[in-house]
This record gives structure tokens, sequence and C-alpha cells, in this order.
């Protein structure tokens, strides 16, 4: 299994640096289990760790309930997110950076502890958080036309590809984030809108399932780590010419275009 794990990564990564998709994995390797992906997943990081990337948080996956359903699973996943994956706010990105990307809207968390599972909940995520950020994920799938089951997503780091990060840093004083808003646009026409409930009932439950899931493979989430807890509304897809702006109210806005 060590050198299938190795070959599908490096496939990963080639399809990734050069814009192409690959058939599904779990159509040509039918043996895998989502223990294997995660192993694929950390095989494409640790080689481009070896490169120079570093890594400077993680993202949650499949936090709602739609689409857990869709893809017949009843946990989230987990991504890792690379130095060379952040874009600051109000940047613009090439398209061709992409194969079929798509944007969600997140309430960001930056640790400003470790958080060692396996028995972390939302409220030491609350105690353990420095400040939360609004943050657009882009997502991009390096399977073709987004046939993913869980083996393929967690395979493909979580189908993650960049992060943009807004401005605004919010100490977690005083806020409901269940209950926090999101409104994102597209072209300056609404688009969707969510709270924070949809992510695992509150973010930071989801960020706390992250914790105890990394536990298994011997990962913690650092002090100055960002960390994405799932999307709070489905996943809008993105052209050249296109501009997303994604307004959280008090926490302030994000946004990135598209040329």
């Amino acid at each position: 299994m060590g050198v299938l794990i190795e070959k599908i990564a490096n496939e990963l990564i080639d399809a990734e640096n050069h814009q192409y998709s690959v058939a599904p994995l779990t159509e040509r390797f039918s043996e895998l289990t989502v223990s294997d992906a995660y192993q694929i997943q950390l095989e494409v990081i640790g080689k481009k760790l070896e490169t120079g990337d570093e890594i400077i948080g993680k993202k949650v996956g499949l936090t709602s309930k739609a689409m857990q359903q869709m893809l017949g699973v009843d946990e989230p996943d987990y991504g890792h997110l690379l130095d060379t994956m952040k874009i600051e706010d109000e940047a613009t990105v090439k398209i061709a950076e992409f194969i079929s990307p798509k944007v969600e809207a997140e309430i960001g968390f930056i640790l400003e502890q470790d958080l060692v599972g396996p028995n972390v909940n939302y409220l030491d995520v609350l105690m353990a958080t420095k400040y939360v950020v609004p943050t657009i994920e882009i997502i991009d799938s390096r399977i073709s036309d987004w046939k993913i089951k869980l083996v393929d997503t967690v395979a493909d780091n979580g189908s993650s590809a960049r992060v943009v990060v807004g401005k605004k840093l919010s100490t977690i004083e005083g806020l409901d984030l269940r209950t926090q808003g999101m409104v994102l646009h597209k072209n300056n026409e609404l688009e969707a809108t969510g709270s924070g409930t949809a992510a695992l009932g509150h973010p930071a439950q989801a960020v706390a399932w992250l914790a105890n899931k990394l536990h298994e493979f011997g990962i913690t989430l650092k002090a100055g780590e960002l960390i994405l807890p799932g999307a709070l509304s489905g996943a809008i897809a993105v052209k050249e010419g296109d501009t997303i702006l994604a307004d959280f109210g008090s926490l302030g806005t994000v946004s990135v275009a598209f040329e």
C-alpha cells in the first residue's frame, strides 16, 4: 500500500501543479480506505514541505448535514493550509491557477494556545482562540468534475486550494458565533446567506472535532495557526471576471477577484 499511496500523492501534486484533473480514485482503487486517504494527504503535504512550503493551519470540510448526506458520511474531513495558499484580502487571483474553483465563506480561528486531543470541547476552543477573522476559502478538486466521495476529497487535501484572509481581527468576547451571520455576494448580487450554526452547530465545535481527529495521527493544532471550521453556506462556482465579497457584519468583510 505504501507504493500506491506515494504514486497517488505524486499524481495529485502533478495535477495541481499543471491544472488538470484525474479520474476519481474511488473508481480506480476500490481498496482505498479513509485511513489510506489521510495517509495520501499526509504524503502530499510532506512532499510540499520538502520543497519549502510551510503549514499555517488546517481546514475542516463536510461540516453541514447536507454535504455529509451527499457523500454518505457521518463526520467531517480535514485538510492542511500552507503558506503558499494564503491570499490577502481584496487580492486578484488568476483563474488559470485552478481547475474548477468554488468559494466558501468561513469564520477563521487564529489560535493563541495549542489544542491537543482527544478530549477537546468547544469551550476549550473558545478559550484557546486569540482572534476570529473573516475568510473565503477557494476550493478546487483535482478529481474530474467534482465526482468525489470521501476517500477522494480526503486524499486531495480536503479539496482545498487557497484561503483569502480578511483584515479585521476580532476577539471573541461578547460574540455568539453560533448565530453570527454571513452574506455572500458575487458581482454585487446576493448569492448566499448563512450563520455559524452551519458548521456543526457552532464553528468552535468543528474546531474541537478537528483537534480530536488529529490526535489519531499524532498531530496537534498549534498556537498561531489559522483554522477554518467549515462553510456557512453552499459552495459557489466562480469564473474569470467574478468578484466575491463575504460580509460577516461586525466581524468585517473579505473579498477576492478572479481574472
